[in-house]
């Protein structure tokens, strides 16, 4: 298998983290790329119509993205146990929220590198913001049951998303007012495949 990827990409780094905890390294070539919305690399363009990463080409030559379709798909042949059926839907949803966290933290990002200055709206950012704020307020308050027990994509997802954001908007600092989802996070990312994935440059 491949793996179309560039590696600042938190949904890319989630599909790298699930490699290793499936024990699917040496099964996974990474092909990198450099693409972005504005200037789409062609070989992600040739394996998703949509140009978008990560892609995952399988051997007989099909392509599996987003990254959720990748992980499910990377579960399944491993028997990695990441998406325990009897709390299924409660995963699901905290792997829903992980990623919506991810997405608008990546828009500020775009909004920033992508547009000329004198186009760039600090309202749509700050909404942005705003959208990941509500999340990790409702994650430090706990109503998220799927982010306690044994360790399932969701607490990947998270883990992921929350790195993203020391990533790319560390000023911000999402910690403060936040010790339960930050002691969380601290335990998590001792995982060996969480750090050596994280995200640098």
């Amino acid at each position: 298998m491949k793996l179309i990827f560039s590696p600042a990409s938190p949904f890319v780094r989630k599909v790298r983290v699930v490699i290793e905890e499936s024990g699917l390294t040496d099964k996974v070539t990474p092909m990198p790329v450099q693409t972005t919305p504005l200037a789409t690399d062609p070989a992600a363009r040739s394996a998703n119509p949509l140009g978008k990463i990560p892609v995952l080409i399988l051997d007989d030559g099909k392509s599996l993205f987003d990254s959720r379709v990748i992980c499910l798909y990377l579960n399944d042949i491993s028997g990695a146990g990441l998406y325990p059926a009897e709390r299924i839907w409660d995963v699901l949803t905290l792997e829903a929220l992980a990623d919506g966290i991810m997405d608008a933290a990546v828009l500020m990002v775009y909004e920033a590198r992508l547009r000329d200055e004198e186009n760039r709206s600090a309202t749509w950012v700050e909404a942005q913001w705003e959208k990941i704020t509500h999340a990790l307020d409702a994650l430090e308050r706990q109503e998220f049951a799927a982010i306690q027990g044994d360790l399932n994509i969701a607490h990947l997802a998270t883990a992921c998303a929350l790195d993203y954001l020391d990533f790319r908007h560390g000023a911000r600092d999402w910690r403060k007012g936040r010790a339960a989802l930050d002691a969380w996070h601290s335990q998590t990312a001792q995982r060996a495949s969480l750090k050596t994935t994280l995200p640098s440059g």
